[in-house]
């Protein structure tokens, strides 16, 4: 079974999507920022990262630049999710080395077919 890491640090959304993921037939771990993700993907290795834009600490933004510049971990498809939803947010987040962009309020049925779209990458 493939394990998702939601990074999120609004607890409705982080059970939106953990239930979410699950139902889709996913382990799911989770991490309400930046430095607590960081440390979660070098401990589980995580199939795909779900990435809040706005984080405390350092942005999703960083944070996915972080994780694609590191060799340890840029092969890791990472989903930008987040209310920032103009063309220049989505652009900005596949600039950082994003896979996909959804917006919140989110499609859960999108959420789960872009995670297996990801995993089977």
């Amino acid at each position: 079974m493939s394990t998702v890491l939601v990074v999120e640090d609004s607890s409705t959304e982080m059970e939106i999507l953990t239930a979410c993921l699950q139902r889709g037939g996913f382990n799911v771990a989770t991490a309400s920022s930046g430095e607590e993700a960081l440390t979660k993907v070098g401990n589980i290795k995580p199939d795909v990262i779900i990435l809040d834009v706005v984080l405390p600490g350092c942005s999703g933004f960083e944070l996915c630049r972080e994780l694609k510049a590191d060799v340890l971990t840029n092969k890791i498809p990472v989903v930008m999710c987040s209310t920032k939803s103009t063309d220049m947010d989505k652009f900005w987040g596949m600039k950082q080395g994003a896979d996909a962009y959804i917006t919140k309020p989110i499609d859960q049925e999108e959420l789960v077919r872009t995670v297996k779209q990801l995993v089977k990458g």
